[in-house]
């Protein structure tokens, strides 16, 4: 059976600005029964007059005990975003419903090669199995080929420089692109994933998460570079208000 999901009180312990429009948020939740890197939780804002309104975000970071790290996107004219990235404070209190989600998930025992591809936000939840993998040291190659308009909208940016052992990061810029940088500003191509990817024979389980064209067009190039359809996993996200 199903176990029933409740409402948790979250507070607010820590944050990290990521981009100019996002932050990374650190929650305390007692009792929480723990995650798996890919899923995600629902968030839940109450105003003194009883309105409430809630939205999704994707785990950040493997769990850890009883805290949760999410990554926010700052959405123009949203109702729970603004808030999230612009307002609260350390001591202030959300609500937290979850995990939820059981099939874009790594598992550290897993021993297939894996492939990430994000396009945008759709790093936050590919970024929870990164450090899922190095906590649990795990030996299991990954590579990520990550999806952005400019420069300035990388997440995670100095943690992604470090040296990783068994981690290969590939970028591919949509609208402007660095001084020097080989690659012409442009959406997701075969050969990016032919060169930035592993090859179909490999078996490696793919996770894509991003917009839904996104996610759709780099499928698709999975698909006719010849990986098989149940190694590889999406997560989409569109338009919801923030």
């Amino acid at each position: 059976m199903r176990r029933r999901l409740t409402w948790r009180a979250a507070r607010l312990t820590g944050l990290r600005e990521e981009t100019d429009s996002a932050r990374t948020l650190v929650f305390q939740v007692p009792d929480w029964p723990g995650h798996l890197a890919g899923q995600h939780v629902d968030v839940r804002l109450t105003a003194e007059d009883g309105y409430s309104t809630q939205r999704s975000y994707s785990v950040a970071a493997p769990a850890d005990g009883d805290t949760i790290e999410l990554t926010v996107e700052r959405v123009p004219d949203g109702e729970v975003s603004p808030y999230l990235t612009e307002i609260i404070e350390p001591g202030d209190q959300v609500e937290i419903r979850g995990p939820v989600g059981g099939w874009f998930v790594w598992r550290p025992e897993s021993t297939s090669p894996v492939l990430l591809v994000g396009g945008g936000s759709g790093i936050v939840p590919l970024m929870a199995m990164i450090r899922a993998r190095r906590q649990a040291g795990s030996r299991v190659p990954f590579r990520l080929l990550y999806s952005l308009r400019d420069p300035g909208r990388r997440y995670y940016a100095e943690e992604l420089r470090r040296p990783d052992a068994g981690l290969d990061v590939g970028y591919l810029y949509t609208r402007a692109v660095p001084d020097g940088w080989p690659r012409p500003a442009g959406r997701i191509l075969l050969d990016d994933l032919a060169e930035g990817g592993w090859p179909a024979d490999f078996e490696p389980e793919c996770y894509v998460c991003g917009p839904t064209g996104f996610v759709e067009a780099a499928a698709d190039l999975l698909l006719a570079l010849g990986h098989a359809p149940e190694h590889i996993r999406t997560e989409r996200f569109g338009p919801t208000g923030g």
